[in-house]
């Protein structure tokens, strides 16, 4: 138990609202239920969530330690009560969720609960899939990620020897991975109805940002992408991607170098417009080699439809 005095400034506030600033780890369900169940106490008393806060009330809040902690990466997935998981596949040893665009894949930036690790968490943790601190206990983790404004399949482990194979795997690159992608088309500039790019991307960490080189250079990754053009119209080109390379922006990079820019990608050169037109739509365990505990998964392959996809048909119909 935990006693919680209100400050003369916050007079006046509804208490469910002035313990929501108080617990960031208890979600709003939640904290509703422990309202109910008479978990905090004014002069002995339990109170309800509407209640008006008084400056000097002193509260007995009956919660466990845990939740008065800030969020952080080992405990965000508590603030979840109603996690938000869009599952592709899922079984025993892996879940294929797709992330919508505008979310994080992993906490970072001071950003910890919304992202979809902490959401694939919470979902585990709620349906005792997971069970944090037990013997031996692993963190769900994710095998791959995709940039905060693509949107797209991504690979979580339930397990650790899910990871370390699925890990193995896209290093060995037997996992095909496809993208759709709106660029625009710049005068001038033919884009052909196939095509391959292979260069050098080197990444700039403190502005979050790659530039592509056409020769070997220090501290430069080779990146390969092959692409093909489904749909031409006016401005813009609808193109599907096969990454033969997994480099930090590497299609937005590659193609803005190329003078076609992607739709919605303001760093690279694009329009600036609501969203990115860029998805991870279609995921291939194209294995060539033993896998393990996931060797069932060979020749499986997953669509999902992009969250972008009205506004890729504004732009083509």
């Amino acid at each position: 138990m935990r006693v919680l005095t209100v400050a003369p400034d916050d007079g006046g506030r509804r208490l469910d609202r002035w313990l929501a600033d108080r617990l960031p780890l208890v979600g709003n369900s939640a904290l509703q239920r422990y309202l109910r169940k008479k978990r905090v106490k004014l002069n002995g008393k339990a109170v309800a969530g509407d209640y008006k806060t008084v400056a000097g009330d002193s509260f007995d809040v009956y919660i466990n330690d845990e939740f008065f902690n800030k969020p952080n990466e080992d405990n965000a997935y508590l603030a979840l009560d109603k996690p938000d998981v869009d599952i592709v596949y899922e079984d025993a040893n892996i879940l294929l969720a797709a992330k919508p665009s505008g979310l994080l894949s992993h906490p970072g930036g001071g950003e910890y609960v919304h992202t979809l690790l902490t959401h694939i968490q919470a979902l585990l943790y709620l349906r005792g899939d997971w069970v944090p601190g037990g013997e031996n206990s692993f963190r769900p983790a994710l095998c791959n990620r995709i940039d905060r404004n693509t949107g797209g399949i991504v690979i979580a482990a339930k397990n650790g020897t899910a990871l370390r194979e699925m890990t193995e795997k896209i290093r060995l690159r037997e996992i095909d991975k496809y993208y759709l992608a709106a660029v625009t088309l710049t005068k001038g500039k033919q884009l052909p109805q196939n095509g391959k790019f292979e260069n050098y991307i080197w990444k700039d960490a403190k502005l979050n940002r790659v530039y592509v080189k056409e020769k070997p250079a220090q501290g430069a990754k080779l990146a390969v992408t092959v692409y093909k053009t489904l749909q031409r119209k006016s401005l813009y080109a609808l193109v599907e991607c096969k990454l033969l390379t997994g480099r930090t922006h590497q299609i937005r990079a590659q193609f803005a170098d190329a003078g076609f820019p992607l739709v919605g990608d303001g760093k690279y050169g694009g329009s600036k417009e609501n969203r990115q037109a860029l998805y991870s739509y279609k995921l291939t365990f194209a294995f060539e080699s033993g896998a393990g505990v996931l060797g069932y998964l060979k020749g499986k392959s997953f669509t999902v439809e992009p969250d972008t996809i009205d506004f890729v048909r504004e732009l083509f119909n």
